[in-house]
Formats: C-alpha cells, sequence, structure tokens
C-alpha cells in the first residue's frame, strides 16, 4: 500500500510514524511544503523569548533521521497544489527545484493545519507586522527582537497572543496587548480570566480589551497601530495572534465536504466525502465532548491521537476518533490558566442545563510554607456528569484539571470526584484536594443541603432579604457588600435572635466556607430559604470588579471570636 500525507508536524507525523510501525512494507511519502516536517510549534514563544535558546531544540525530527529510523519518504519544501480523488493522484510542486509532478495514492492522509487569521484591514502586509505558526516566523520574529525593536502590539489575548506577550516582555520590550472581546483569554470565562488581566498589568503591559485592529501605518519611525477605538500605537513590530483558521482550501477544490466553519467534515474513522481520503488535525471538525456538537479545536493533543487513530483505521487496528474536551493551559507572569470541557458562557449559549461552584482552596497543606490558593470553577449537569472546569492559581493548577479532565472522559460524576484517591502529602497538596472539595460542594448543591447565590444576583434580589456577612469584625470592616450585617460564623448560634425568620437570607464570607456553616445550621434552626455565595467575596470581586465595598471606621474586638475558627 502506498499511502501519501500532506503536511506533516503533529498530526501527518503521528501517522506517519504509527503507520510504518504497524505495517513494514507500506510506502510511506510525506510532502510538506515548509522546510521543518517535525518541530515544536507549542515552543515558539518561548524560543523568541530566549527561554528556548537554540532554535535547534524545537526541530523534533528531520527527513533524514525519519528516513534513518522509520523508512519514511519525506519531502520538505513540496506542496500539494490539487488532489484527483476519482484518479487518486496529488499534484505536487517541488519548491527549490520549480518543477511539478503528480503523485498517486492507494490512500491520503490531509494533516494541513491551521492558518493565522488576518485581519482584512490596511497594513497587515507591511514588513513590521508578524504572525506565529512555524519556525521561520519564529526566526524573523526573534531576529527583529534582537536587532534591536523596542515597542510591540500584539492583536489576540487568547493562548499563543498571551505566552508572546510574556516572551517580548521578557526581551525588554515595552508591550501593548488588544483584544476585541471585553476580557482577556475568551476561552474562559470572565471572572476566571481576570487573575491573568491582572497579572499582565502588574507586569507593565498595555492592556486593550474591547478593542480591535483598524490600520497600520507607515511611520517615522516603525508603524502606527491604529485601534477601532480611535486610539493609536505606536510600534517596531506588530503580531497578528487573534487565532487561526482550518487550511481546507486543497480539501475544498477537491471537492470534499467542509463544515459551516471551513473544516473538513470527517467520520468517526476520520475518512472525508472522498473515497480512501482521511483528514486529521486542525483543519478538521471534531466532536466536543460534553456537548456533542461540531467544533474546532486547534490543539496538539488531539491532533496527534487522531493521526493514530487513522493509521490504526487504515491497517486494521479499529481507529476512531474520540471527542475532544479542549483541555488547555497557559502561563502568563507566574499566573497559570487553565480550562477543560465547556465554559459556563459555551453551556448558557448551547441552552445546557448546568450548575456552578467556585471554591479557593491551597494547592498544597495550608500548614506547609508556600501554600497559594487555587481558584477553582466545577460545571455540572442536575444529573451530576462534570460538564467542564477553569482554574487559575500558581502551582498545582495543571493537576487538578487533568484530573477533572480524565474525570469526564470516564464519564465519572461530581460524587465521583469527592471519592477520588489522590496523592497526598504536605507539600504536593491537603488530605482533601481542591478536585475533591469541589465533587463535595457539588454533591451538597445536588442534594440540596448547600443553596446558592451568585454575584450576578446581587442587584436583582429582593430587598426585603437580609445580607449576612459571617467573616470576622476585621474583616467586615476592611470592606463588606453595602446593607449586609455582621455576625461572625462563631457567634451566630448565639445571635440567632437579631436575623428574622420570615425572610430570606443570603450569607458571604471570604471563600464560601464559612457561609457554608452559616447555611446549614440557619436551615436546621429553622430559616428555609438561606443561600450562600459561591466563591465568597473572592469570587464576586472578580466577577464585579466595580463593586464598592463600604468600610466601617472602628472593627470590633478581635477577642470576641477565637482566631482558629476564622
Amino acid at each position: 500500500m502506498k499511502v501519501v500525507v500532506v503536511g506533516g508536524v503533529a498530526a501527518g507525523m503521528s501517522f506517519a510514524a504509527r503507520a510504518r510501525r504497524l505495517a513494514e512494507d507500506a510506502e510511506i511519502v510525506v510532502l510538506e511544503r515548509g522546510p521543518h516536517v517535525s518541530f515544536a510549534n507549542c515552543g515558539l514563544p518561548y524560543y523568541v523569548g530566549d527561554e528556548i535558546a537554540d532554535r535547534d531544540d524545537l526541530l523534533l525530527q528531520t527527513p533524514a533521521s525519519l528516513a534513518a529510523s522509520l523508512a519514511l519518504d519525506v519531502r520538505t519544501r513540496h506542496e500539494a497544489l490539487a488532489i484527483v480523488p476519482s484518479r487518486k493522484t496529488v499534484r505536487v510542486r517541488d519548491l527549490d527545484g520549480a518543477h511539478e509532478y503528480e503523485e498517486t495514492y492507494d490512500a491520503l492522509v490531509l494533516a494541513t493545519g491551521a492558518e493565522p487569521l488576518v485581519p482584512g484591514v490596511p497594513g497587515v502586509y507591511l514588513p513590521q507586522v508578524h504572525t506565529l505558526r512555524t519556525v521561520p516566523d519564529a526566526e524573523r520574529l526573534r531576529g527583529v527582537v534582537d536587532g534591536g525593536a523596542e515597542r510591540a502590539v500584539v492583536v489576540g489575548a487568547g493562548f499563543i497572543g498571551l505566552e508572546a506577550v510574556e516572551a517580548l516582555r521578557r526581551r525588554g520590550l515595552r508591550t501593548t496587548l488588544v483584544e476585541l472581546a471585553d476580557q482577556v483569554l475568551p476561552p474562559l470565562d470572565a471572572e476566571m480570566a481576570r487573575a491573568v488581566s491582572d497579572a499582565l498589568v502588574a507586569a507593565g503591559v498595555d492592556l486593550r480589551t474591547g478593542t480591535g485592529l483598524a490600520a497600520v501605518r507607515p511611520g517615522k519611525r516603525g508603524v502606527s497601530v491604529e485601534l477601532t477605538d480611535g486610539c493609536r500605537v505606536g510600534a517596531d513590530l506588530v503580531l497578528l495572534a487573534a487565532g487561526v483558521r482550518p487550511e481546507s482550501s486543497l480539501a475544498a477544490a477537491a471537492g470534499l465536504t467542509l463544515g459551516t466553519r471551513g473544516a473538513v467534515v470527517v467520520d468517526e474513522h476520520l475518512r472525508t466525502s472522498a473515497p480512501a481520503v482521511y483528514a486529521v488535525g486542525d483543519a478538521i471538525e471534531v466532536a466536543d465532548a460534553v456537548t456533542g456538537a461540531p467544533a474546532l479545536v486547534p490543539l496538539a493533543g488531539p491532533a496527534n491521537r487522531q493521526g493514530r487513530a487513522v493509521a490504526d483505521h487504515l491497517f486494521g487496528r479499529g481507529g476512531r476518533r474520540s471527542p475532544v474536551l479542549g483541555t488547555a493551559i497557559v502561563r502568563v507572569f507566574g499566573v497559570v490558566a487553565a480550562v477543560t470541557g465547556r465554559t459556563e458562557k459555551a453551556l448558557r449559549a448551547a441552552g445546557v442545563e448546568h450548575a456552578v461552584v467556585h471554591l479557593h482552596h491551597a494547592q498544597h497543606a495550608g500548614y506547609y510554607p508556600g501554600a497559594r490558593p487555587i481558584h477553582l470553577k466545577l460545571l455540572f449537569a442536575p444529573d451530576g456528569r462534570i460538564l467542564g472546569a477553569q482554574a487559575t492559581g500558581a502551582e498545582g493548577v495543571d493537576k487538578r484539571i487533568d484530573v477533572i479532565a480524565t474525570a469526564i472522559r470516564a464519564g465519572l460524576t461530581v460524587t465521583d470526584l469527592a471519592e477520588l484517591d489522590l496523592a497526598y502529602a504536605p507539600p504536593f497538596g491537603s488530605a482533601r484536594d481542591p478536585v475533591n472539595m469541589a465533587g463535595l460542594a457539588a454533591s451538597n448543591v445536588l442534594a440540596g443541603d448547600l443553596r446558592l447565590w451568585r454575584p450576578a444576583e446581587l442587584r436583582e434580589r429582593d430587598p426585603e432579604a437580609v445580607l449576612l456577612d459571617v467573616r470576622s469584625g476585621a474583616e467586615f470592616a476592611a470592606g463588606h457588600l453595602p446593607g449586609a450585617v455582621n455576625i461572625p460564623h462563631t457567634q451566630l448560634r448565639a445571635r440567632l435572635d437579631e436575623l428574622p425568620r420570615d425572610r430570606a437570607v443570603w450569607v458571604y464570607c471570604a471563600s464560601g466556607v464559612r457561609s457554608y456553616l452559616a447555611l446549614r445550621l440557619l436551615r436546621q434552626r429553622g430559616w428555609p430559604d438561606t443561600r450562600s455565595l459561591s466563591g465568597g467575596l473572592r469570587t464576586l470581586t472578580l466577577e464585579l470588579p466595580d463593586l464598592a465595598l463600604e468600610r466601617t471606621p472602628e472593627p470590633d474586638p478581635e477577642w470576641l471570636w477565637p482566631a482558629a475558627a476564622i
């Protein structure tokens, strides 16, 4: 059998390597129009930022190494121009030899990837404007930085844009970050992205959300970047990082079926609408693991798995595509943000019924030095199925999101999360890990033991409802919600007569732990309509950053409650 692969990197080379391991006698030809067939494109921003010093460290394999180890016929600088499925041929141009030829195949695998989104505005093809998708892209960008660039504008605050901003600031450039959405990191919910925007500002990044790129104009020095809000920013380099789109032009010209967003449609075995033609990687439509809807998920992990699945199917090992969760993570100036499954805004847009819990829990035992909080958001269905999670923090974020991603893939429920047996020693975690605590909180919600209120409901609550702050008097004095009354949770049993029984009680504390204790007490003492603020004030101030807290001049004396109980 002769197999032709169009495109290398994650999906194409994953297929080719697996195919060789399954079929020693197969003829495998890989056509790659770029100069490198196997490179770490996720490492490109770190090369620009000089965390990866040697460009060759990005090159995982070469045509020579692949020929020696796997007997693959890898042809770099060879561009596939056209596919003729009826004849099973590919028209190819040798970019170095400047000639064209036809390549026949028994099976064809399209791994054409994605291409950067370049907005249709004036000036985007000026030499100062860059994208970051390939090794040559990274070399050009690093060359500009090494050459003395001082000012940069990055358009797009997604994963690549944020990594690029960190890299450029690391190299000392004054950097402006432009994002059309009203938040950075649009794949996350707004309150979960707040820690990232705060880190950007603290690092000296000129952050501009809610505005887009209008034009790039030549200037006396560098270029002038015009934004849709009318502002202008000077720059020596501009990086377009506003996302990618499937590179499906070859498939479209061959008459293959495309989805509504331009990606190649494939079946459960990753076969396209043309006989003997498969497609994998960033160019294809995948199935969302939570909703089942078609989705675009341009990530290396799914691409690698898809390449392997096609090889398995082609050579008699089954080989099916798996639904994609879109698990992803990014580091931005010491803050780590990660996501798996669906976000709350995505679930709302899809009309999927769901509930949410927020919690703030240290990444390891609180008594062990260096404990720092992880903000974890868990989304789940009324039947307990886990729909998604997001987390931010400094350490341990990856571990928790990976555990929850595994739980979703395994079909576990929030009750199962509470029961997971996770590694514990003081430097690494707690006896009840944040994942366990999220499962416990969600289980309490489903059991009816915990009724939550969300920050967005604050201004819509019944004006007769009591807003009860159960933090210490000192905490209350330092800043509290307008109209709140303060009864520390350790004093609540002795002061129940201060709360009317015929009115709803909306309880809050710093993180949601003490307010849950207060809720359970009040429920059992005859207050039926009692709710606890999800994630406490720590989450509320992220969701409502413009809300002004009231302050009390003189706090209650600390001796009124034991500090150990706070």
